[in-house]
């Protein structure tokens, strides 16, 4: 209800007291928090961009909020994902987010939808929302969101986030660009790492997910210049912000329906030449490697792929370490070559698939590796708990 008829809408005393800093701002003043309270807006995902953007949104007076996650909490997500806490580990992020929105505000209705967002459920959830908000960490739903809110007509209040940088814009709002004008093709799957392999500053989120909460809550109220046509980086290392201008692409594809967006951004098809991969590939368990270790072999070398400064946090006994880029680069192959002499080769890297790339960049150099399945995250679960899980 973006022009809702504010005749209609009345403060409660309580709203008078908790919105004062609001209702005394021109710019907002008594007609901007009704705006705030009659209006509604759709997070997906309640991550390290969800957490920050649900708070202030919340605690801002918007009226109606919908959460769509479908994951539980994990002790890893609370280096950023602050709407969570260590008692919720192992129960429903959505769970969480809303016990957390509700101490901030009771007075603001919270619908949870515990599920996975896909082209047979977008429309139908995020139909009743005026502006919906992309917290996601992948491509497919990424396209999702925007294909669903340009069928929808409804503004896309986008962020994404890796390592040390993050980026922000509004897509789909009065005539300006959507998803597709910034990125018409997917990468590659595999070309860009997770944040689980490529790490991120925790406080990265909050500043990207704080700059979504604004641009959401400037469209509800009418006021100030939105992102739309610009897309915001951030450089957190350098504390530096620049734009980019973003122009609607009048080729792009006119966008009629929902389409299976996994099948677009190429993931079956990288599956499946995986598992093809994987099936001609050598492997072991972590389990067969620590008896080879406890044999006192001496015929193999046991190569680490991951980054140095994963190396330091732990390290698999006996393990030598050339990372992956180094392989890549082709100054790792030559220096795995002098290790062997002779001997077999045996990679890992964190959970395994940096460890299979390398073998196969490897291989095509003429030397064979037999890949350990999982990783060090399973040697750390399976064989020694004493190694950090990270």
């Amino acid at each position: 209800m973006l022009n809702p008829n504010l005749d209609e809408i009345q403060l409660t005393k309580d709203d008078y007291e908790r919105y004062s800093r609001h209702l005394i701002l021109p710019e907002v003043g008594l007609d901007g928090q009704k705006k705030l309270k009659a209006a509604s807006v759709l997070c997906i995902g309640t991550g390290g961009l969800g957490s920050p953007l649900l708070l202030y949104l919340a605690a801002a007076g918007i009226g109606r909020i919908g959460i769509v996650d479908f994951d539980v909490v994990d002790h890893s997500n609370l280096q950023r994902q602050i709407i969570h806490g260590t008692s919720w580990v192992g129960k429903p992020k959505i769970e969480s987010a809303k016990n957390r929105i509700l101490e901030i505000n009771p007075y603001c209705q919270i619908d949870l939808y515990e599920t996975r967002l896909s082209s047979e459920n977008a429309l139908s959830i995020a139909e009743p929302y005026d502006i919906v908000i992309d917290g996601t960490d992948n491509f497919p739903t990424r396209y999702l969101v925007n294909d669903t809110c340009v069928l929808l007509n409804k503004p896309n209040v986008y962020g994404s986030i890796f390592r040390f940088e993050g980026q922000a814009t509004v897509f789909n709002y009065e005539g300006g660009p959507n998803y597709r004008d910034l990125y018409p093709e997917p990468p590659p799957p595999g070309l860009v790492p997770s944040c689980a392999e490529g790490g991120v500053l925790g406080i990265l989120p909050g500043i990207i997910g704080v700059i979504q909460a604004t641009e959401a809550i400037k469209i509800i109220l009418g006021q100030g210049t939105t992102l739309s046509g610009r897309l915001l980086l951030f450089n957190a290392l350098e504390m530096k912000f620049r734009e980019l201008k973003l122009r609607p692409n009048p080729e792009r594809p006119v966008i009629e329906k929902l389409i299976d967006y996994e099948i677009f951004c190429g993931i079956p098809q990288a599956q499946a030449e995986e598992a093809r991969q994987q099936a001609e590939m050598s492997e072991m368990t972590v389990t067969e490697l620590k008896q080879l270790i406890d044999s006192g072999a001496e015929d193999y070398v046991l190569l680490d792929v991951r980054n140095p400064n994963e190396y330091e946090i732990a390290q698999i006994p006996g393990s030598v370490l050339v990372p992956l880029p180094d392989i890549e680069n082709g100054q790792g192959v030559e220096k795995v070559r002098s290790l062997l002499n002779g001997q077999k080769l045996i990679v890992h890297c964190k959970m395994g698939g940096r460890s299979a790339k390398a073998i196969g960049i490897l291989k095509e150099a003429g030397i064979n590796g037999t890949n350990v399945k999982g990783g060090i995250q399973a040697w750390s679960r399976e064989v020694d708990a004493s190694v950090p899980e990270y």
